[in-house]
């Protein structure tokens, strides 16, 4: 299984405090961490250590940050030839809170900005030899919805992750093969509509997540299915759904049904937030293997 991601490359700035901070409020933090993440990073990261073969496309900063990240990626077995280095321009930056089992987000798009146009054109033909392409919203749209169209008409399948929120026109729905918002993401996108009823409206395209509640699709048979999420030590949240995206798409592009790949991507997910840093706590496929058993 061949996959290429076209998205994000952070630098998480990670500060670890007993509760979330209010409006105004100052709190002293017990810790402050620097790790890899971007959500485009993240799903390659879960993707490669499951056994996938992975090249990331995008752009990253010619400073520290950059060159760690990208030692970063090459470390886990992910294809870094691609991403594109920018001068004048810094590496991707997110500052997260971690604290009450659940974190806060606010990412500095940076280089990340520069996957363009311009860009997208340079690498566009090389989409056409991966078994599936896999997008999220932390690079611009514009160059989504190019990616998604080019490889609609070239009839290479696309995993669409529509995070951090946005509107996704009706035309860039019907191209993609699978879009997986939160229930969040997926109001936005759609509307105030009964999850069920909108579920079944795209059988076996649309998949919503729902946190501690777990994971639903419907078949192509109009049966609505829920995936629950695995009981899992809660450490850190950050990445967890990047995990379950990066997993999802493995395994669907193995050849799995979507319900067989939501089964294995919940209990990648599960496992991912029993450890610190986005990629910090994603697994292996051995170790999925033994949770499963388990």
């Amino acid at each position: 299984m061949k996959l290429a991601v076209i998205g994000s490359i952070n630098m998480d700035q990670v500060v670890t405090s007993e509760r979330i901070p209010g409006k105004g409020e100052t709190l002293k933090g017990s810790a402050l961490n620097y790790v890899s993440g971007g959500k485009g990073a993240n799903q390659a990261v879960a993707m490669a250590r499951l056994g996938a073969d992975v090249t990331m496309f995008g752009c990253v900063g010619n400073d520290d940050n950059g060159r760690k990240l990208l030692d970063s990626l090459n470390k886990d077995g992910v294809n870094t030839s691609s991403v594109k280095v920018i001068d004048g321009i810094p590496t991707g930056l997110a500052i997260i809170t971690v604290a009450e089992n659940d974190n806060t987000i606010i990412v500095v798009g940076g280089a990340n900005n520069m996957v363009d146009a311009e860009y997208f054109n340079s690498i566009k033909e090389s989409l056409k030899d991966f078994d599936a392409v896999v997008l999220q919203h932390e690079i611009p749209l514009d160059t989504v919805h190019m990616a998604v169209s080019f490889c609609f008409e070239n009839n290479v399948p696309v995993v669409l992750n529509p995070a951090p929120a946005a509107k996704v026109p009706q035309e860039i729905i019907d191209k993609v093969t699978y879009i997986t918002p939160n229930e969040h993401e997926a109001k936005i996108i759609f509307g105030d509509l009964d999850v069920n009823e909108l579920l079944k409206a795209y059988p076996e395209k649309l998949i919503i997540t729902q946190g501690s509640r777990g994971v639903s699709t419907c078949l192509e048979s109009g049966e609505v299915i829920t995936v629950p999420a695995r009981k899992s030590n809660v450490v850190d949240t950050t990445g967890a759904g990047d995990t379950l995206n990066g997993a999802f798409s493995a395994r669907i592009a193995a050849g799995d049904s979507i319900k067989e790949a939501l089964e294995y991507a919940n209990i990648a997910a599960g496992l991912s937030v029993e450890k610190f840093g986005a990629q910090g706590g994603m697994p292996t496929a051995e170790e999925v293997e033994n949770a499963r058993r388990n």
